[in-house]
């Protein structure tokens, strides 16, 4: 049986080097950011941030080799395509992120040291967090077998819904006809947010393909931050707060459409 001392081990030199390579990562986006004015080219760095883990974690951890690759190719899968998104959309619309812009208007000059930290350096540290299940296992040298499978397929399911939900919306707002309306159909029809639950079925797959390396149960923090980001700070409660203001049918939507979770929509007011 695993000692308290081997449970809680920390993985050393993969988490060492993944801090070095996240943090080079994040100093050259905001150097960058400096003479563009502009921080949220952050946003499109978020995925491959965390891909740029998993590779250092299957290069430089020694544990099992099928795990340590199987967790980089899934990671490398979701933080490629979903930073290929994420530039693709900042292409389209180069202005700075609103949300930024306000913080940029209200500090001024202080709005440079300080979204070096608040910004750059905190994005960085939640990748390190979220991403532990990947760091923790690369050294274990349990072998890859059947029990990872149930990780893999709720991977897949995530992946389906935040794959499928983006491009939905994309298509919806590339059609002038839909300026100001919401979008309800396809997989937004049974969440609002199909691309944040795609996210947390995704880190939580990753967490059950680690949990049989052994002595990684305790990276559970990383998909808890990550749900915790997703449903109640920066994800789907953050988008709420003002969309109402924006988009009048908002209000109707959410009576009748799972805030998370997928499930059917309730009937409209005043149908059937």
């Amino acid at each position: 049986m695993a000692t308290l001392a081997t449970v809680f081990a920390a993985p050393g030199e993969v988490t060492l080097l993944a801090a070095i390579a996240v943090a080079a990562l994040m100093l050259g986006l905001w150097a960058l950011s400096v003479p563009l004015r502009d921080v949220s080219i952050v946003d499109p760095g978020w995925g491959p941030a965390f891909v740029l883990v998993a590779l250092v974690a299957a290069l430089a951890g020694d544990g099992d080799r099928a795990r340590r690759w199987l967790l980089f190719a899934l990671s490398a899968v979701w933080g490629l395509r979903l930073g290929a998104y994420l530039l693709a959309r900042k292409l389209a619309s180069p202005e700075e992120d609103r949300r930024y812009a306000v913080q940029r208007e209200r500090r001024g000059d202080a709005f440079i040291p300080y979204s070096l930290v608040t910004i750059f350096l905190l994005q960085g540290l939640l990748v390190l967090i979220v991403s532990l299940p990947v760091q923790v296992a690369a050294p274990r040298h349990a072998a890859l077998s059947a029990t990872a499978l149930p990780g893999i397929a709720l991977f897949a399911v995530g992946l389906f819904f935040e794959a499928v939900g983006d491009e939905q919306m994309r298509r919806f707002k590339a059609d002038p006809d839909n300026r100001g309306e919401v979008m309800d159909s396809g997989l937004w029809r049974y969440t609002r947010h199909p691309n944040y639950f795609g996210d947390f079925c995704v880190w939580w797959g990753l967490w059950l393909i680690a949990l049989p390396a052994g002595g990684t149960w305790w990276t559970l923090v990383g998909p808890v931050v990550m749900s915790t980001l997703l449903i109640r700070v920066s994800g789907a409660a953050l988008l709420e707060k003002d969309i109402g203001d924006r988009r009048p049918g908002y209000a109707d939507y959410i009576k009748r459409t799972s805030g998370f979770f997928p499930r059917p929509p309730r009937a409209r007011a005043g149908s059937g």
